[in-house]
């Protein structure tokens, strides 16, 4: 494989998948997709939302959830980053701190291309709505503990925002994480196809455009084992909002993209929102009654 380049070029990649309820089976499908990945190293790769159990259920989710540090997801997904020479941003898995709780975190864990876990976000926004599909009603929070805390990696090609599906829907958090320093937001998702096809490409367009960083949105597509219609459409968008790569079929895949966080900063520069952000709190209300 390629060594590192100059600069901070990253290969870019975001990976599409219908996941089953089976973690060693997803395990092994997310091995085949990483065989296919471009030589170029450092490479970012994001799985989807519920990468490794999709479709079993909350009470499934709870049954299989990890202790941090603890269990074959965690070593699996520890294993495949440090074979290919990445950096894994690992979806997200059930996981608890503690073997009596009765609720797990939705996380998604950071892996370096030694196979380390540096980082872990718990999902901070859970999906606690009703959809005009087959499932029609999602309550994520009854299962789920929400995540509370903004968090940021340091690369060598830049700083990675993480973020899940849902969270794309809250710009505040975007924010906080470019004035933590990112430079690239992940976002393992697993939008359902009513909500993705009128949504999911605006959203993630102007999270990108709005803080000027990289955006790389993992995604799960197709009709899962429990019936769930997922949108799909992996993207990876530059911090000018253009669409660097896509995948454009329900079929799972690659999006990838070869990027360069130095570019992010004539963006910045031209266009420096972050300095002209008005952070004054005072309300008017206008009222037109007589």
């Amino acid at each position: 494989m390629n060594q590192k380049q100059n600069s901070h070029q990253v290969q870019l990649t975001a990976l599409q998948l219908t996941s089953s309820p089976s973690p060693q089976q997803n395990l092994q499908e997310i091995e085949a997709h990483l065989q296919q990945l471009p030589d170029f190293r450092p490479q970012l790769v994001v799985l989807p939302e519920a990468c490794l159990c999709f479709g079993a259920g909350d009470k499934r989710q709870r049954e299989i959830a990890e202790l941090p540090g603890v269990g074959p997801m965690q070593d699996g997904l520890a294993e495949l980053a440090k074979r290919f020479n990445v950096w894994l941003i690992g979806g997200t898995m059930p996981l608890i701190d503690n073997v009596d709780d009765t609720k797990f975190s939705a996380t998604s864990l950071v892996f370096n291309p030694q196979g380390e876990c540096v980082a872990r976000y718990n999902k901070m926004h859970l999906f606690d709505v009703d959809v005009a599909d087959k499932t029609k009603s999602y309550r994520e929070s009854h299962w789920t503990e929400a995540g509370d805390s903004v968090v940021t990696v340091t690369t060598e090609f830049g700083t990675i925002g993480l973020a899940v599906c849902y969270d794309v829907r809250f710009p505040e958090l975007f924010r906080a994480l470019r004035n933590a320093g990112a430079d690239i937001f992940v976002l393992p998702s697993a939008f359902t196809q009513v909500t993705g096809n009128a949504h999911w490409h605006v959203l993630t367009r102007a999270r990108a455009i709005e803080q000027q960083c990289f955006m790389v949105a993992a995604a799960q597509a197709g009709e899962h084992e429990n019936g769930r219609q997922t949108y799909g459409h992996a993207l990876v968008i530059d911090g000018w909002g253009r669409i660097l790569a896509e995948t454009e079929t329900l079929q799972p895949g690659l999006a990838t993209a070869l990027g360069n966080t130095d570019s992010l900063h004539k963006i910045r520069q031209d266009i420096p929102v972050a300095k002209h952000f008005n952070r004054s709190k005072k309300v008017i209300h206008a009222s037109t009654e007589r």
